[in-house]
């Protein structure tokens, strides 16, 4: 029922102002006369003014404006407002009752009067009629930056996905020219991590316990290809049963933080994971140590971070907060996200 309201909320808005007004003029009359002579004359103002009305509304006002010339169309209205006046007030007269009327209708007062409201009743119209185009017009403004920005999305979403397979490829072929026994088992768990990306990263959303299992999937990756005691940390705080989250935002952290904090030459690496939900908020934490050495950056540098940036702005814009603490010894990202 809401929404055939909203979908026709325009025309109820015309029948509602011309249902007042036919019945301002009927009750008006028919204080002095019965309802035959009360209905007769509240018709015709109701009609005289729903032609100039609507052929100003439909017609004369939109060629107005796509001619965008004012003189020519003030022209264009002057003739049949005047005939509509002129008609009306010989048939109002046709149809006085009593002398006050007849006497009323004869004078120049009462052509004022009727001049004056044929032309409110226009103005209205036409001030209706820029209402609605202006919702047309917003309406098709936000459906473009909608469809922008789900362009944009998957766009981003495209970058990502290439960027894990970069460096997932990466590890596969270290694995390989080693002969290690891990092989097979990296390749189920990226078949698995493929499966998400493909079908499930689509979404708009995704549950939040399908993006954890996806991270540890990760980490369990990460420490095959290692071969190295790393101590990894990760944590979940609240319940995130029924919640849900954009997909493929966490991992970048994750990600980073192997990359620039992990590495098999230095005993004391680490990396900390902690996610904490508390009613609609939900902050994530990773940290890890800074390596004493680090390896010069690739030249695809920061892309994954970059892309994370813009994807917070279009998910949750107005909903987010990342702050990055680049100490002397470790490296810590602190996100905190309104999830709906």
């Amino acid at each position: 029922m809401l929404g055939l309201l909203r979908r026709h909320r325009v025309l109820l808005l015309h029948l509602s102002f011309w249902g007042v007004y036919f019945s301002f003029y009927f009750y008006q009359i028919s204080r002095e006369a019965g309802w035959r002579l009360a209905l007769a004359n509240s018709l015709v103002p109701l009609v005289s003014n729903l032609l100039i009305g609507y052929l100003n509304f439909f017609y004369l006002l939109p060629r107005g404006l796509r001619r965008q010339q004012l003189g020519r169309y003030l022209l264009e209205l002057a003739a049949p407002f005047a005939l509509v006046v002129a008609v009306r007030v010989l048939v109002q007269r046709q149809l006085a009752v009593g002398p006050m009327q007849q006497s009323y209708v004869e004078s120049g007062a009462f052509v004022f009067s009727v001049v004056v409201g044929t032309l409110f009743i226009v103005a209205f119209l036409s001030m209706l009629h820029f209402v609605v185009g202006w919702f047309a017009l917003d309406a098709r403004t936000r459906a473009l930056e909608n469809e922008q920005l789900t362009a944009e999305l998957k766009l981003l979403k495209a970058q990502i996905n290439p960027h894990f397979l970069f460096n997932t490829l990466n590890n596969l072929y270290y694995l390989a020219y080693t002969q290690s026994p891990n092989t097979p088992e990296v390749v189920a768990k990226l078949a698995q991590m493929m499966r998400y990306m493909i079908y499930e990263s689509n979404h708009a959303t995704v549950a939040l316990s399908q993006e954890i299992e996806y991270m540890q999937n990760y980490i369990s990756l990460e420490k095959l290809r290692l071969n190295a005691p790393v101590p990894v940390q990760f944590e979940v705080e609240g319940p995130v049963e029924g919640v849900r989250i954009a997909p493929l935002l966490l991992i970048t952290f994750l990600e980073n933080a192997f990359k620039h904090g992990v590495s098999t030459t230095d005993p004391q690496a680490w990396v900390t994971v902690l996610i904490r939900l508390r009613g609609a908020e939900c902050v994530c934490t990773v940290a890890n140590g800074r390596l004493p050495h680090p390896a010069p950056a690739p030249t695809t540098a920061g892309t994954g971070l970059q892309n994370l940036h813009r994807r917070l702005a279009l998910h949750y814009p107005g909903r987010h907060a990342l702050h990055v603490d680049d100490g002397p010894t470790e490296y810590r990202v602190h996100l905190t996200l309104t999830l709906t």
